[in-house]
């Protein structure tokens, strides 16, 4: 069964790469590598769908999931962990579930991955509801833990999308929608951590950013939902609204005290010359979006 994965088979062209140069065996690591943005790329029509059923999820007051095992649980975690930082979001908007919990983060425990029910009993302690979505990740497609809790959700009613890096995988054939960027045999056969998890890594990426994107959160290409809360933030947020707004960092600074240090507010009274009330207003009724509000009127 294992042996008919694309994610299991040799390459050839790094059959040989244990007796090579050590600049030699690393081209051919960066020539697969290259292999990588092409798969995701002819997955960009699914990852686009996957972002308005999260964008969808959250404006009703859903959460994203991710949930994974081995090097995918890792990467899931990981992506949900970098967007408080990031986006300034609630820690409990996007989470990230791992086969074998917090300890499997550095210590291996890959032997939870084959029981569906831990997956399922792991999903529902989250308080999952169906109006979250869950993105369940695996490179082979076929992880029992991941598949349990697919069904799980799928049975409450909840969006579920699938990244895997197999074609026509269980996993596919089981979410509502299927992300399967098809990066081809590993260098080192069955190394899944290597391209398989850097396309899942760049599709995690391009999820969780085009959400936020999507929801208000960044304005032209700028982070405006920063918190303002040590040196390095405030000098952050001033040079956000000195660009987004075209006024002096002096005048940024006066923006942000004027607004509670709110930096979408802040960029709308500089954009547009109203005050703190009305420009709250504004946001409020374009939920949150700066563009939108900068065409509404009072």
């Amino acid at each position: 069964m294992l042996e008919k994965l694309l994610t299991e088979q040799a390459n050839p062209a790094s059959a040989s790469i244990d007796i090579l140069p050590t600049e030699d065996a690393l081209r051919i690591i960066n020539g697969e590598d290259r292999k990588i943005a092409d798969a995701v790329e002819r997955e960009i029509p699914a990852i686009a769908r996957a972002v308005d059923a999260a964008v969808a999820a959250i404006e009703r007051g859903g959460r994203l999931f991710y949930l994974g095992a081995g090097t995918s649980g890792r990467l899931g975690v990981l992506d949900a962990s970098e967007c408080p930082p990031t986006f300034s979001v609630p820690p409990e908007m996007v989470q990230g579930i791992m086969a074998g919990g917090e300890a499997a983060l550095s210590h291996a425990t890959e032997t939870t991955e084959d029981d569906p029910a831990i997956g399922v009993r792991d999903l529902l302690a989250r308080g999952f509801t169906e109006r979250d979505v869950l993105v369940g990740i695996t490179a082979s497609g076929r992880t029992p833990y991941v598949l349990g809790a697919v069904a799980e959700a799928k049975r409450i009613g909840a969006v579920t999308v699938g990244i895997s890096c197999s074609p026509d995988s269980e996993l596919a054939r089981e979410v509502s929608i299927a992300i399967s960027p098809l990066v081809g045999p590993e260098v080192v056969a069955g190394s899944t951590r290597m391209k398989a998890g850097t396309a899942q890594k760049l599709v995690l990426n391009m999820l969780s950013t085009g959400t936020f994107i999507r929801l208000g959160y960044v304005y032209g290409n700028l982070m405006v939902n920063v918190q303002p809360k040590n040196v390095k933030l405030v000098d952050r947020a001033r040079r956000i609204v000195t660009q987004a707004a075209g006024v002096s960092y002096e005048r940024a600074a006066e923006l942000l005290t004027e607004s509670d240090n709110n930096v979408r507010v802040a960029i709308l009274m500089g954009k547009t010359g109203i005050g703190r009330e009305p420009a709250e207003r504004r946001l409020a009724a374009a939920g949150g979006r700066i563009s939108k509000a900068l065409a509404v009127q009072e």
